[in-house]
């Protein structure tokens, strides 16, 4: 694996769900960090989780020995004269390729389980990309601090 320039924390896990609690309290402190809300971490978190999740059923069809790598840096936004900063979170899997065709979100007037991983993820970041290079999944998410959180840090 090799370090990118911006990385802050790298993690490789194998796609076991009982390691997603080790994800979740690396991801919620490192948001801290960047001094997102109590309820910023949470969400942030929460969005990493259920992607991981996805990672783990869906591309990886419930193996449990697949790697995933979990890489977290620290990238900036210029727009509108103000510089951002905000916290890149990548998954990378080698496992089976993200159909968009497959992709359906419901609606969330319906009540039933399952189909809301997708809205979780999309309103906890300001960036979600999907790509697959070379046989790798990557799923990007970027969520930025807000001015006043960022000057504290």
């Amino acid at each position: 694996m090799k370090r990118r320039s911006n990385s802050l924390v790298d993690l490789m896990l194998v796609s076991n769900p009982q390691l997603l609690s080790v994800v979740r309290g690396a991801i919620e402190r490192l948001s801290e960090i960047f001094g997102f809300s109590p309820a910023e971490c949470r969400s942030v978190t929460r969005a990493v989780d259920e992607a991981l999740a996805n990672v783990i059923r869906h591309a990886y069809g419930n193996r449990p020995d697949r790697i995933i790598q979990v890489c977290c840096g620290r990238v900036y936004h210029q727009a509108a004269g103000k510089r951002r900063e905000g916290l890149e979170i990548l998954l990378l899997d080698r496992g089976v390729a993200f159909d968009h065709k497959k992709l359906k979100e419901r609606c969330l007037d319906e009540v039933k389980p399952g189909g809301l991983g997708l809205h979780f993820i999309r309103d906890s970041v300001d960036i979600m990309e999907h790509s697959r290079v070379r046989g790798t999944n990557q799923l990007r998410l970027v969520k930025f601090a807000n001015p006043r959180a960022a000057a504290t840090h």
